[in-house]
C-alpha cells in the first residue's frame, strides 16, 4: 500500500528531499530552470539544504550588456541593444517578475516563483545543481506542495510511482509555455543573468556556457532500473543504491520526480539547448 510519509534527506541534500524540494520545470532552465526549465534548466526542481549563503547584494548597476570576459565564450548569447535598457540588478525583480508573469501567467507565477533575488537566485540554484547541494535560501521556486509517497517497508520500501503526480502544475507550466518563448525571454533578459554570474564569484565566467554544462549534466541522469529503492538507516531517508546516493543534487531531483516525468523534462531540456548553444 502506498503511504506518505515526513521525509528529511541525507544531510543537507537527500535524495528524496521532497517536502522541501522544489518544482520541476528551471529545469524548465526550469535552464531557464524557467528558463526556466533548467532554470530554467532548469526552474522547477530545485532542492532544499541548508549550505552556500545567498550571494549579497552589490551596488545597483544599469546594464545593457554582458561584462567583459576574459576569454572567448563557447556558446555567445546575442543581445539585441536596440531595446529598451533593462534596470539595475538590484532593482530587477519587479521588472522581472512581470516578465515572467506575462510569459507563464499570473496565477502560475504566483504558483511557482518566488521574487525577492529572483534572477540571482535563479543563476545561483542552476550553477549548484550539478553540485551536491542546492541551498533553499536562493532557490527561485515555492517548494513542491504535499509529501513524497512511498510503498512499502523495510527493504522493500521505495518510492512510489503516485510521488510523479505531486508535480502535475509544474509540468503542465514545463509543457504550455514554448520553447522559443522561453529563450526569448532568457535572451532579452540575459545580461542581468550574466551580472549575477559574476557577482557569484566568477568574474571571467560566461553564465550561458555554464547554463549549457547544467543541462547536459541533467541530460546524462541515469536511469533507475524498476522502482527506486529507499534505505532509512535511522530518521532520514536515502537512496538504497549507494550509486544513486552519490549523484548530485540535480541529478537526484531528476530521479526524484519519476520516469515519464524526467522524459518529458529531457525533451525540453534539449530543445532549450539547441536554441542556446548554437
Amino acid at each position: 500500500m502506498e503511504r506518505q510519509e515526513p521525509y528529511i534527506g541525507k544531510g543537507t541534500l537527500p535524495p528524496i528531499r521532497e517536502p522541501r524540494s522544489r518544482s520541476p520545470a528551471l529545469v524548465s532552465i526550469a535552464a531557464v530552470v524557467a528558463l526556466l526549465g533548467a532554470a530554467a534548466a532548469a526552474y522547477f526542481f530545485w532542492l532544499r539544504d541548508t549550505t552556500p549563503p545567498a550571494p549579497s547584494e552589490p551596488a545597483a548597476a544599469s546594464v545593457s550588456q554582458p561584462l567583459p570576459m576574459a576569454q572567448a565564450p563557447r556558446h555567445p548569447m546575442e543581445i539585441k541593444t536596440e531595446e529598451q535598457p533593462l534596470p539595475g540588478l538590484k532593482e530587477s525583480d519587479g521588472p522581472v517578475a512581470a516578465a515572467l508573469s506575462a510569459l507563464v501567467g499570473l496565477d502560475a507565477f504566483g504558483q511557482v516563483f518566488l521574487t525577492e533575488n529572483l534572477v540571482r537566485n535563479i543563476v545561483a540554484t542552476i550553477d549548484n545543481l550539478p553540485r551536491e547541494q542546492v541551498s533553499p535560501r536562493v532557490s527561485p521556486l515555492r517548494p513542491v506542495p504535499g509529501l513524497p509517497v512511498t510503498s512499502g517497508k523495510g527493504a522493500a520500501l521505495t518510492l512510489a510511482t503516485a510521488n510523479a503526480e505531486r508535480y502535475a502544475p509544474q509540468m503542465r507550466l514545463v509543457e504550455t509555455v514554448g520553447t522559443e518563448k522561453i529563450v526569448a525571454f532568457y535572451r532579452r533578459h540575459y545580461p542581468l543573468f550574466q551580472q549575477a554570474y559574476v557577482e557569484l564569484g566568477y568574474p571571467d565566467g560566461y553564465f550561458n556556457d555554464r547554463l549549457v554544462e547544467v543541462i547536459d549534466h541533467l541530460l546524462a541522469t541515469p536511469e533507475a532500473p524498476g522502482p527506486i529503492r529507499l534505505a532509512q538507516p535511522k530518521v532520514l531517508y536515502e537512496f538504497a543504491d549507494p550509486a544513486l546516493e552519490e549523484l548530485s543534487a540535480g541529478q537526484k531531483m531528476m530521479l526524484r520526480i519519476g520516469k515519464g516525468n524526467r522524459e518529458r523534462i529531457k525533451a525540453k531540456l534539449r530543445e532549450i539547448r539547441a536554441a542556446i548553444a548554437a
